[in-house]
């Protein structure tokens, strides 16, 4: 699978693109059903980070009056959960690592993490993460990804060879807390709970903004309480997720990405594929809004900034909201 698709390759399938399904013909590497992306182009591999531009980046500073920085990110630590069989593991190799040296008896120590490092605690899912199985006309199949990359462009035992996350910008914006389980009252919405576009408005209204506050290149956090559940197991599975009418209305927004306590993903995965895999619109899994809820503060300076490990799926970070 080394070769690249030929360009006169086509594809017969039925698939979900956005909100809308779509029968499929005679789509090649250049014309897809979720690519080229229609504001980027097909060579894109920024996806929403490319809306990050000096001036969003000068706006999101001018939200910043006190300067307290709050953590919206868990601990990466041994027994944190993980999905799957993902693993996560910290060694240091002996204490000190290193021998003294030096006149001074300089001693050092190093750490050794083995682990799916992009995809563990805190994570930020990058646009070579999620593809789908696509049938070609000769009857074999690919996968493909954001904008039509496949994986004979990608696959490399290496780390891709596109679409990897050191692809993705700096994410420095306005960040906007939605506050759906304080909106209801409720320090955790229910397991399996269907996160609907009337909650999302009516959250915003009861914060103070409306829909149309919302512009291109926001970082969009939904807090569904499951932070509470944090470390514990059940913060993986059965959590709220995310409407397909809600899905759409984040794509018309413009969002940069998204951000929740959870994966935000229900039945059928259509966060990551009509977000991510669409559109570029990323999304920061399992973070914490403890603080930032106390605080009530709803729009903030938001930072972001994916590692940049070539050829990543995804990246853990720490991200953080300054007021």
């Amino acid at each position: 699978m080394n070769s690249p698709l030929k360009p006169a390759a086509v594809l017969s399938i039925v698939l979900m693109v956005s909100t809308t399904t779509f029968s499929l013909e005679a789509q090649d590497r250049g014309q897809g059903p979720w690519w080229p992306n229609k504001i980027w182009g097909g060579a894109d591999q920024a996806g929403g980070s490319n809306w990050i531009t000096p001036e969003k980046s000068m706006e999101a500073v001018s939200l910043v009056r006190s300067g307290k920085v709050i953590e919206l990110g868990h601990l990466y630590e041994r027994g944190m959960p993980l999905v799957g069989n993902r693993t996560y593991s910290i060694f240091i190799p002996a204490f000190p690592t290193h021998a003294p040296s030096g006149e001074d008896s300089v001693v050092y120590n190093d750490e050794f993490v083995a682990s799916e490092i992009g995809q563990v605690g805190t994570q930020f899912d990058g646009p070579g993460h999620v593809g789908r199985v696509m049938t070609m006309a000769d009857g074999s199949t690919t996968e493909v990804f954001y904008n039509g990359f496949t994986a004979e462009e990608m696959e490399s035992p290496y780390g891709l060879r596109a679409l990897g996350i050191e692809n993705v910008n700096a994410i420095i914006t306005r960040g906007i807390l939605i506050d759906i389980a304080g909106y209801k009252g409720v320090e955790t919405l229910p397991g399996g709970y269907r996160v609907t576009l009337d909650d999302v408005l009516k959250t915003l209204s009861h914060q103070g903004l409306s829909e149309s506050d919302i512009e291109p290149g926001d970082a969009l956090l939904f807090n569904l309480g499951w932070w509470h559940h944090w470390p514990g197991q059940k913060s993986l599975s059965s959590a709220p997720y995310a409407s397909r009418e809600l899905l759409q209305w984040i794509i018309d927004r413009k969002a940069c990405m998204i951000g929740s306590d959870a994966s935000f993903d229900g039945p059928g995965s259509y966060t990551h594929t009509d977000l991510v895999l669409s559109n570029g619109i990323f999304n920061l899994e399992f973070m914490t809004f403890e603080h930032l809820e106390k605080e009530k503060v709803y729009t903030f300076l938001f930072i972001f900034t994916p590692l940049r490990l070539k050829g990543a799926t995804g990246s853990p970070g720490r991200p953080v909201a300054v007021y």
